[in-house]
């Protein structure tokens, strides 16, 4: 995804002479000198300090630019948080903030570089955008959907070669979920780059006769609210999926949405049960060691509704 976001911003920054790319020592890999290239003087690095670095975004929002911050995920979220909440949520500033390495997708650094955290610290805050893509073209869409929103806007990306399961032609809507396969008997909603593990097991579940319902979650906030109130007619159990702690994630948002509203649907989360993601590895083996994988999410599955 994060040759897709660099494309898209290059692409604003070409029109928009406000865009600034701003970066916490994300490397001199071809991603950064790329933009440096095309536009040196809009074209900043801060050094391994993450903090000065949300701080001078917002900073130079003040005077007018569009500083799209690009480092990892971890550091945008921890240890920068509170630069996030005073200078630009508690502002209301237009500084964008893209996180690279969401989930465990950073999977063979261990803890201190997943993500797995980040949804329940972020949303939170007042004022803040949270776009949390699956695929390359849908991190595209957010990088124009953050441009088009004035204020701060968070991006959660993956950074593994994910898998497209949106065409030419889609257009990403705030608050809007994606329905990427149609089902009669169960929802599966889920989020950001694990979508791929998601459809494995759907498939797989509907060789068997059990049909699930896939909606992808690609702005968590604004949350689509109406697609689970809807849902709730037509389904008795939901599914989430998320590369990150169920508490406060994906799961407690839809949660959140069902005792509200007095649903009364059961409730199956798949995620991280309040714990660090174990093992190192590839992406494919964190996963399985976490039971996040296709074959793990469709066995769970399976033993909730059968």
């Amino acid at each position: 995804m994060n040759s897709a976001c660099i494309g898209a911003l290059m692409a604003l920054a070409e029109k928009d002479t406000r865009v600034l790319y701003l970066t916490a020592d994300s490397g001199e890999g071809g991603l950064d000198k790329l933009f440096r290239m095309n536009f040196s003087d809009r074209s900043f690095n801060f050094g391994i300090a993450e903090q000065n670095t949300v701080a001078a975004a917002a900073g130079l929002a003040c005077t007018g630019k569009i500083p799209f911050v690009f480092t990892a995920a971890p550091f945008i979220a921890y240890r920068a948080f509170e630069f996030v909440r005073d200078d630009i949520c508690l502002q209301d500033l237009n500084v964008k903030l893209i996180g690279s390495g969401s989930g465990i997708s950073v999977s063979s650094l261990g803890p201190t570089h997943h993500t797995t955290e980040d949804i329940a610290v972020l949303r939170s805050l007042p004022n803040l955008m949270i776009l949390s893509p699956a695929t390359p073209k849908q991190a595209e869409e957010c990088i124009k959907l953050a441009y088009q929103h004035t204020g701060p806007v968070y991006i959660r990306i993956g950074m593994n070669k994910e898998k497209e399961f949106f065409g030419d032609g889609y257009k990403m809507e705030p608050a809007k979920n994606d329905v990427i396969r149609s089902g009669k008997d169960a929802a599966l909603y889920v989020t950001g780059s694990i979508l791929e593990e998601a459809a494995e097991a759907a498939e797989r579940l509907s060789e068997e006769g059990i049909e699930l319902e896939v909606v992808n979650v690609g702005t968590i906030k604004p949350f689509d609210a109406d697609s689970v109130i809807q849902n709730a007619g037509r389904f008795k159990n939901f599914f989430t999926l998320e590369e990150h702690n169920v508490t406060g994630g994906l799961a407690g948002m839809i949660a959140e949405v069902i005792a509200r509203n007095g649903l009364g649907v059961r409730l199956h989360p798949v995620g991280l049960e309040d714990i660090f993601a174990e093992s190192y590895g590839t992406l494919k083996d964190m996963r399985r060691a976490n039971r996040l994988d296709g074959e793990s999410v469709y066995r769970r599955i399976k033993e909730a509704l059968v």
